[in-house]
């Protein structure tokens, strides 16, 4: 399965679909959110790269893919090749197989310094800082079907750079006053970066750790529905960090489960 990547110089060839997990506010739950969708699409037989650009490196680690100093910020300049930065999962299923990973680590928080005195290669190799991973990403060729990115909780390089990569953003958002006021700041800059350098980036809500019992909870997702387009949503449970401590994601819970249930829901409105 191939898919064209919306927004990518047609001269820099086709790859495959990129999605990036991302919420400019912590706690959403979104890297266990980006660690079940790659789990689920390399279940279906799927080649996944995944590129962990939160240099918290809670992803990586879920993986089973910890390293001591990324190669992140170097690949991105054109330093290392890709072989040098990819590393393979690490589970006990099969699935595991189909996991290539870019692994972050602390190191990755230099990557603002590290981009400044690297102006003139940056400049060379892709015009503007905002375009180095789409860049990277167009030399990867067919081997993947699918790129999930992991980004940090900021608004900084990582998060427009996998902006400007990507062409489907999910954003887990608890629904919330706090969370739903984030997501300004975060839209203005998805939408300026729909403007001026990835036309066709699409994005969809998710309302995470959701307390459906809470009629306050209730109402804010209604005000998400009639602002954005939301998925249906994924809820509060204790089974969803199990899931991460015990690196099994959740589609291998037993068939009551409330979690597997969410996220079978979430796939299909996804169409993943």
């Amino acid at each position: 399965m191939s898919h064209g990547i919306s927004g990518l110089d047609p001269t820099q060839g086709v790859i495959m679909e990129v999605i990036t997990v991302a919420n400019n506010k912590g706690g959403v739950g979104k890297t266990m959110q980006c660690y079940q969708l790659i789990c689920h699409l390399a279940s279906k037989g799927n080649k996944i790269l995944v590129v962990d650009l939160d240099s918290q490196a809670n992803l990586s680690s879920t993986l089973g893919a910890q390293i001591k100093r990324t190669l992140i910020p170097e690949w991105l300049i054109g330093d290392v090749d890709l072989e040098d930065v990819v590393i393979s999962a690490e589970g006990e299923a099969d699935f595991y197989e189909n996991i290539s990973v870019i692994p972050s680590s602390r190191h990755l928080a230099n990557l603002a310094k590290l981009l400044i005195l690297s102006e003139a290669e940056v400049r060379k190799n892709a015009g503007r800082k905002e375009r180095l991973l789409r860049h990277r990403l167009s030399e990867v060729g067919s081997e993947f079907d699918f790129v999930v990115i992991d980004t940090p909780p900021m608004l900084g390089d990582e998060l427009i750079m996998a902006l400007v990569a990507s062409n489907r953003v999910l954003i887990p958002t608890q629904a919330q006053d706090y969370s739903i006021d984030g997501l300004e700041e975060l839209m203005d800059t998805f939408e300026i970066i729909k403007e001026t350098e990835n036309h066709e980036l699409i994005f969809s809500i998710i309302p995470s750790m959701v307390n459906l019992r809470r009629k306050i909870e209730r109402q804010r997702m209604d005000e998400l529905a009639q602002s954005f387009n939301c998925t249906p949503p994924i809820r509060n449970l204790v089974q969803m960090q199990e899931s991460i401590s015990l690196g099994k994601p959740i589609f291998m819970m037993g068939k009551s489960s409330k979690g597997k249930q969410d996220f079978a829901a979430l796939w299909d409105a996804l169409e993943l």
